[in-house]
């Protein structure tokens, strides 16, 4: 029998939130399809606002759901390089980008090796999930929170802007970013304790208590809830 090899895993971007009760479905779902009870969080993102605490919250809400924390110690683009902080991650198969900075996360992921390991575990089979200002960094393009204009993101999925708390966030940021989005793109506006969820297979869904809002050039806004997103085929 022929067995037909995954070329990507499951990819979640959640709009913020991300260690609260409110995610624990999500994240049962998610832990299903890693196949395991481990999840590698990098807390980069918040290397300067409390990244320990991060970890703490991540620890005490996937215990809850019999599930265990491995932390990866990356703040700086030096740990990104470091050989031992790489190697710790292949295989991993459960990935968490905190929520933090966007930017600095960044500076730190970019075109680095640990990102280069990240990714392949993706194409491999593996959950990538990123929150808040891991959400925004991973597609291409990226929002840039200093103005909602566009930026280079990681491109791990092309052609799609996140912009994650919609409907919380400063409604003149959601304004421009709509204003400027490239014709070629569609963003979508994440509601926090929510998910816009690729399946392997390439199926999108929103998935949790809030909704998922696309927009595109010259197509009025489309908001989903809790359901699968046909009009959207990246």
């Amino acid at each position: 029998m022929n067995v037909v090899k995954k070329t990507r895993g499951t990819l979640a971007l959640v709009g913020g939130g991300e260690f609260d009760d409110e995610c624990a479905a999500l994240h049962r779902e998610l832990l299903a399809a890693s196949g395991g009870n481990e999840v590698l969080v990098l807390p980069t993102a918040a290397a300067f606002e409390h990244p320990g605490t991060v970890i703490e919250r991540a620890t005490a809400h996937f215990a809850a759901l019999g599930a265990r924390v491995v932390a990866l110690p990356v703040l700086t683009r030096r740990d990104a390089e470091d050989d031992a902080i790489v190697k710790q991650a292949k295989g991993a198969r459960f990935v968490y980008l905190a929520d933090g900075s966007p930017l600095h996360l960044r500076s730190v992921l970019k075109d680095s090796s640990l990102f280069a390991v990240l990714s392949a575990a993706y194409r491999s089979g593996a959950v990538f999930a990123a929150s808040g200002a891991g959400a925004t960094l991973v597609a291409d393009p990226m929002v840039d929170p200093r103005g909602g204009a566009y930026t280079v993101g990681l491109g791990l999925v092309a052609n799609l802007a996140v912009f994650p708390y919609h409907g919380t966030a400063a409604e003149h940021l959601l304004a421009r970013s709509v204003e400027l989005l490239p014709d070629s793109a569609t963003l979508v506006g994440v509601d926090e304790h929510t998910a816009l969820v690729r399946s392997p297979e390439g199926e999108w869904r929103a998935v949790g208590p809030g909704s998922v809002t696309l927009y595109r050039v010259g197509v009025a806004p489309t908001k989903v809830h809790d359901s699968v997103i046909d009009t959207l085929t990246i």
